[in-house]
């Protein structure tokens, strides 16, 4: 009682710890979120040029893409998409109120006719386009919003119709743009005069080389001020995204062995008749197994995952069991064995030898409804049988009455053939067409309903016979138990613990656990080998991640992973360590190259040649067009310099893509100067003015000012 008394008294205190409590939990969230105090915004997606892509809208219109894209496609993938256009749309917009372009009402005009002038719906009598029909339209699709309105064979609303006039806006302003551009891309009469030498003129050269593999690698020493001077030296080769670097374990939830040989001795115990009390009738019933069923499309169906199959497979389409199936006998069992993703007992119903490819001819009688069905196709699917059926009872005794009935057949390409089709078992026809013309013989003929309606189906032949079985087999598809799934689970959360003080691949090993490293960038979404994982890089590149913090992550397909941080890239120039493979071959050719020059000495070839060991080697018809040298291979600053020296003339050590070389030019093989070079001159400005379109946009975007913030708003 003393105790409550006290409590009673110091109540305003502990009220005073709660609130401090709270507050220093919301203050610390504040903290965490750096927005609140720089001013920043979760609701802005991206600032391109300074203008503000918005959150609400950004997602409404990744909504419709998605739909737009199907379920193949991320919701990733999505928003790069309208990210992309968003983009490309501000970008332009920038040049474009720059250079004061805009698309006037006329124009407007013009362009909504050449785009919709052939619709009906824009069409007067004389099937003209009709501007105020036009203008009709638009203000009913305003009067009715957000409702929509036909418009050929598809839906349109307000919305959609001012952001199709958008997009034709800017596809005009933008080819606009590229226009003036391209008029300001022109070569001039000394360029091509240049061009034309340089696929004309050549030199006759003699050189030495020196190879750089005349040096051995092991004689060079490569320090990490070497590559990091490298690395300074070409800025924009060695210029990296922000990264992470994880290494992560995988505990799958497979079926276990156990699992495997319980599906085995389900299956197996399938063949007997079992008894169940009968509730209603408080008896017993006997249910009868695989064995003694009477009905085995039905027994099939209450005990297998995969639903039963009437046809005749052919050994393709028996899996990985079809040798074993193929040589069972009629009545007897196979399996149970594992064949994609199932555990499979199959019973050999019968053996027969099937075609593998056939010829028939057909007459089809569509009715309304039916797929691929004309418009003008008004048969109820009675009438239509009643069709065929009066079609099939005059062919049925008069086969020569079958081309003269093709009139009646709505299968237009078939009838140019006299209704002949031929077609391999492979093929995709409609399941009953092809069920009759393989599963019958030679001359057979028949009425058969399919999806497009009633067919007339004659067999005219039929080849390439083979062995195939009718089975019943019943499946279990290959899941883990959930005493495997809770095991699985319990050594994830056994690893987790161990991991807060052990080596996490020292852990990983102990546990046969293969560990695979894997670096992303911020923005990505894929994780090979597990699909789509923004929940992991979302982790990866949280400010609160440090290097050596692990988390585990449930993963469709798989179960769960145990993924460890363990680099942390910023972006930047590329590290010392992550450069140091590619940078090091560079370096050690560079330092080849001085060392080399500091051996050469002589002034001549020849006793160049003899100082280094090497040959003095020719190249004739040397062009600066195809900067090749005979024996060497390309060598573009050699070439280059031998049309800097004078005939004659011997050049100083010039570094080359494979060793250090010495020339001489002997002699210069002078072009003719042409009177007018305007055909080369064109064939430039077309080259130009054609890489134009596909180069000024990379170059925009390069410039433009983007603070991109997706990864911390949308993704």
């Amino acid at each position: 009682m003393a105790v409550l008394n006290k409590i009673r008294q110091r109540s305003l205190v502990l009220i005073l710890v709660i609130a401090m409590a709270l507050f220093a939990f919301v203050i610390g969230d504040v903290f965490r979120n750096s927005d609140a105090f720089t001013g920043g915004s979760q609701d802005i997606v991206a600032t391109i040029n300074g203008e503000d892509i918005k959150r609400e809208p950004f997602m409404l219109a990744v909504q419709n893409m998605q739909q737009r894209m199907g379920p193949s496609a991320s919701e990733t993938q999505a928003k790069n998409n309208i990210y992309n256009q968003e983009l490309r749309r501000i970008v332009m917009n920038t040049e474009f109120e720059k250079l004061g372009l805009s698309v006037e009402k006329d124009k407007m005009r013009e362009l909504l006719e050449n785009n919709f002038g052939s619709y009906p719906e824009f069409q007067n009598q004389d099937s003209i386009f009709d501007v105020n029909k036009l203008n009709a339209f638009i203000a009913n699709l305003k009067d009715i919003q957000p409702q929509g309105a036909p418009l050929s064979t598809f839906t349109i609303n307000y919305a959609q119709w001012t952001n199709n006039e958008q997009q034709l806006a800017n596809n005009a302003l933008t080819q606009q743009y590229y226009n003036l551009v391209k008029a300001g891309v022109n070569a001039t009469l000394t360029e091509a005069e240049d061009e034309y030498l340089a696929d004309t003129e050549t030199v006759d050269i003699k050189y030495v080389q020196v190879p750089y593999t005349s040096i051995a690698d092991s004689l060079v020493k490569v320090t990490e001020s070497d590559i990091k001077a490298y690395i300074q030296k070409n800025k924009e080769t060695y210029k990296v995204d922000a990264t992470r670097e994880i290494l992560f374990v995988e505990f799958r939830e497979d079926a276990s062995a156990e699992d495997e040989d319980n599906f085995k001795a389900q299956l197996l115990a399938l063949r007997s008749d079992k008894v169940e009390f009968n509730e209603a009738t408080k008896g017993t019933d006997t249910i009868l197994g695989f064995d003694n069923t009477d009905n085995i499309e039905a027994f099939v169906n209450s005990n297998s995952d995969i639903k039963y199959s009437d046809e005749y497979l052919r050994a393709a389409q028996l899996g990985t069991a079809q040798d074993s199936l193929l040589n069972t006998a009629v009545g007897a069992y196979y399996g149970p064995y594992k064949d994609g993703g199932y555990y499979k007992y199959s019973k050999v119903l019968d053996k027969a030898s099937k075609p593998d490819s056939v010829k028939v001819r057909h007459i089809l009688i569509p009715y309304a409804g039916a797929s691929a069905a004309a418009p003008d196709v008004t048969k109820t699917p009675e009438e239509a049988k009643a069709t065929a059926d009066s079609i099939f009872n005059i062919v049925k005794n008069r086969r020569s009455k079958f081309v003269d009935l093709l009139e009646l057949s709505s299968d237009k390409v078939s009838n140019e053939k006299e209704g002949v089709i031929e077609f391999t078992y492979n093929q995709g026809f409609a399941p009953e067409f092809k069920a009759f013309s393989f599963d019958n013989k030679k001359g057979d003929l028949d009425v058969v309903e399919t999806s497009f309606g009633y067919h007339i189906i004659e067999i005219l032949d039929q080849s390439g016979f083979n062995d195939a079985v009718k089975l019943a087999t019943v499946a279990r598809k290959i899941e883990a138990s959930e005493k495997t799934i809770d095991d699985v689970f319990n050594a994830k959360q056994k690893f987790e613990i161990a991991a807060e003080d052990g080596d996490f691949r020292s852990l990983a090993e102990e546990r046969n656990l293969t560990v695979k490293p894997v670096t992303f960038k911020e923005l990505d979404e894929n994780i090979p080998g597990l699909g789509s994982q923004r929940q992991v890089v979302r982790w990866a590149f949280d400010d609160e991640t440090e290097v050596g913090d692990y988390k585990s992550f449930p993963v469709a397909g798989v179960g769960f992973i145990v993924a460890q941080l363990v680099d942390v890239n910023k972006e930047g120039l590329m590290s010392v360590e992550d450069a140091r493979a590619a940078v090091s071959g560079q370096v050690i050719k560079e330092k080849k190259a001085e060392m080399i020059r500091q051996k050469i000495s002589a002034s001549t070839l020849t006793d160049i040649a003899a100082n280094q060991g090497q040959s003095v080697k020719a190249a004739n018809g040397v062009k600066m067009k195809t900067p090749n040298l005979a024996g060497a291979g390309s060598e573009p600053k050699v070439v280059g310099a031998a049309f800097g020296l004078k005939q004659g003339e011997v050049s100083k050590p010039i570094e080359g893509n494979q060793g250090v070389y010495v020339i001489e030019v002997v002699k210069i093989n002078e072009a003719t100067r042409l009177d007018n070079y305007a055909a080369v001159l064109a064939r430039l400005n077309n080259a130009r003015k054609n890489a134009v379109q596909a180069k000024v946009y990379s170059a925009l975007e390069a410039a433009a000012d983007i603070e991109d913030n997706r990864a911390k708003t949308v993704y």
